[in-house]
């Protein structure tokens, strides 16, 4: 957006289409009780110039739609594979029918962003807006701040501090998968990270890091392999970690440690007698693994209700301050760690 558009405001355009500012307001917020000839002025007007009324503006003037939006930035395939995102769907939809709004799900890849941004949320087609799994440079954050759109970030991010966002204690939960694994007596603690352009993955790959340390062992950064949260990827980082002869994996999601296992049983390796592991969410997963898998268990349907609440407040309350909700974590000891 121009700088122009951005300091354009309804006095401004009020001034320029010779009529009152509260003119203007019904007009862009669609009151037909404006005359036919000063609705066309004005919007002519609008649209030149390129201005976009701010949510903000628009939830004071009470003309919402009652749709709040999610946008998950996977492609179809890898949503579904994934058991986090039906859970976390599951828990905004819930969310959204206690509050009396309708849920619009959106998957996205970094492509259709800008069109999506453009025919969705700047056409009013929703009060806010749910995004899960953001990337650090997540483009949409960005517009959605200048433009003034109530939106909920499922996961933490550092690069902005007012966004209010759910998530849970990643660091915490690594530590506490690394600190058991520890305590069983394995020596050669390796970790299969989510994405590190990730918050997600960063805290994990960290709690791993201080669990280490905590514990008198040295980081190896050869016992490190970044995944992408897909069971492909478990699969090709095990590959890569087994070399280095690893006694015990934390695996950063279940999807992952999937595949993680299934390449220690290609090449022979008995879990837990030769590695231990160690995987994070807790989902169905964690129950069909042979051996079950040993977890951190997140409230992944929490998350869901939770952002949804967050994002009501935001939308229904224009001076509610940027939240967040911290959800804790727990350790889950089933057959792959060792333990029994």
């Amino acid at each position: 957006m121009s700088q122009t558009n951005k300091t354009l405001t309804l006095e401004k355009i009020a001034v320029m289409a010779g009529v009152s500012r509260s003119t203007v307001s019904r007009v862009v917020n669609h009151d037909t009780s404006v005359r036919e000839e000063t609705r066309t002025l004005v919007w002519d007007i609008v649209h030149k110039m390129g201005y976009h009324p701010n949510a903000a503006a628009r939830s004071l003037a009470g003309h919402r739609s009652h749709i709040l939006g999610i946008v998950i930035p996977r492609t179809v395939h890898s949503l579904f594979a994934d058991p986090f995102f039906p859970l976390l769907l599951q828990g905004a939809s819930e969310g959204t029918a206690r509050h009396g709004y309708l849920l619009m799900v959106s998957m996205l890849d970094r492509l259709e962003e800008q069109d999506f941004y453009r025919r969705a949320v700047r056409s009013q087609t929703m009060d806010g807006l749910i995004i899960s799994s953001a990337v650090l440079d997540e483009p949409l954050i960005p517009l959605l701040i200048e433009d003034e759109v109530p939106f909920v970030s499922v996961g933490r991010l550092t690069e902005h501090p007012g966004i209010s966002y759910v998530d849970v204690d990643n660091l915490h939960g690594a530590r506490m998968a690394v600190n058991h694994l520890v305590e069983l007596g394995r020596q050669r603690i390796a970790t299969i990270t989510g994405p590190l352009n990730t918050i997600v993955g960063l805290d994990r790959l960290e709690g791993y890091k201080i669990a280490l340390r905590s514990a008198g062992q040295t980081v190896d950064y050869a016992l490190i392999a970044e995944g992408d949260f897909t069971e492909g990827s478990g699969c090709d980082a095990m590959q890569q970690l087994i070399d280095y002869k690893p006694d015990a994996v934390f695996v950063a999601s279940d999807l992952m440690a999937f595949g993680a296992l299934r390449t220690l049983r290609h090449v022979g390796l008995s879990v837990p007698d030769d590695i231990a592991v160690v995987g994070f969410d807790d989902t169905q997963i964690a129950m069909l693994t042979e051996p079950k898998l040993t977890t951190i268990h997140q409230p992944i349907l929490e998350m869901g209700r939770a952002a949804v609440d967050l994002l009501c407040c935001l939308v229904e309350q224009n001076d509610c301050s940027p939240q967040r909700q911290i959800l804790s974590t727990e350790l889950v000891i089933r057959d792959t760690c060792g333990a029994g």
